[in-house]
């Protein structure tokens, strides 16, 4: 297998149904997670280390090196996974097309983020509010002590629909797209906005730049992952299409971020709840527009309704790319 077959069309949809299911059904194990770390502690490694040695000066001497900070950090990604690529497809075309998929598993979260937001409702049930604070907390950047058991289960339902997207969906897109090298490529951009993508002193001018490609390269998915999400309400009694589409036209739009309005206000609006709006973050309020015009006390049975949106979504995302694979395989 050539390296031209292993970063185009119709190869690359076929290893992403491949690394979808071994990483649905496997996740990362924990064993190779304290043996070797992961794709995202490396990058987040890379990114540090960026951070400490450009991010200093003025403010347009900062934002000009975040600049250069993100090109350094796609030029030494992509790289590394190109290399990958070539040396997978010097292996044979099953061997090659395996050792892709595998490396490829790492990129998207499907099993981690189900296990994460289901402990949320486990540990509210069990433990209570102070369980569920610090479950939560595992997940969501604004401050557990403020949430109630409605604010605990709304932010984690919040997390799932926004990472749904970003953490699933969009890894996919690129891998689809162009291999591995778009899917590692995309995850740098991704880790690079949730460490220095915010607008604090520190990182507003440095991280302009990957906050606002993250923002561009997150654009499709976020649209995608909507359309899942309401493609999955069409097959559950306890949820609405009809609800989650309204809520994407009317609500999507008007959230502060440009992409996690759209998997929000679809989720929302499939379980007939309110999402996003108000929030505190490090101690600020923060006023966000509200997603869907539903109820507001959310419970750990909504939790559980939201994560078996999920899981339908991603066996449509899975069954849309096999799908893919075998028509481009039959043109």
């Amino acid at each position: 297998m050539s390296w031209t077959a292993l970063t185009h069309p119709p190869d690359t949809l076929a290893i992403l149904a491949l690394a979808l299911a071994i990483e649905a059904a496997a996740g990362y194990p924990d064993a190779l997670y304290k043996a070797l770390g992961h794709p995202v502690t490396w990058i987040g490694a890379l990114i540090g280390r960026l951070d400490g040695w450009l991010n200093r000066g003025s403010d347009r001497a900062r934002r000009v090196k975040g600049v250069a900070a993100l090109v350094l950090l796609v030029g030494v990604v992509a790289a590394a996974s190109l290399g990958l690529t070539v040396l997978a497809a010097l292996t044979g075309p099953i061997a090659g097309m395996l050792a892709i998929a595998l490396l490829c598993a790492t990129l998207p979260a499907q099993r981690s983020l189900h296990r994460h937001v289901a402990r949320v409702a486990e540990d509210l049930r069990g433990q209570g509010l102070v369980g569920g604070r610090v479950a939560v907390s595992m997940i969501v950047g604004r401050d557990p002590e403020t949430l109630d058991e409605a604010g605990i289960c709304r932010a984690a339902i919040e997390s799932l629909a926004e990472n749904f997207s970003d953490g699933i969906v969009a890894p996919a897109f690129w891998i689809g797209l162009a291999g591995l090298p778009g899917g590692a490529v995309y995850k740098a951009v991704n880790t690079a906005d949730s460490m220095i993508g915010h607008r604090t002193p520190r990182h507003a001018a440095f991280g302009w730049a990957a906050a606002r490609f993250d923002d561009l390269v997150n654009l499709p998915a976020s649209r995608l992952s909507a359309a899942l999400i309401l493609a999955a309400a069409t097959l559950h009694r306890n949820a609405s299409a009809r609800g989650a589409l309204a809520a994407i036209r009317r609500d999507a739009g008007q959230h502060r971020s440009p992409n996690a309005g759209w998997p929000e206000a679809a989720m929302a609006g499939a379980l007939g709840l309110r999402l996003a709006g108000p929030r505190v973050y490090g101690g600020t309020r923060v006023a966000d527009a509200w997603m869907g015009d539903g109820r507001a006390e959310a419970g750990p049975a909504d939790v559980e309704r939201a994560l078996a949106l999920y899981r339908t979504a991603c066996a449509m995302l899975w069954v849309l790319t096999a799908a893919g694979a075998v028509l481009m395989l039959a043109v």
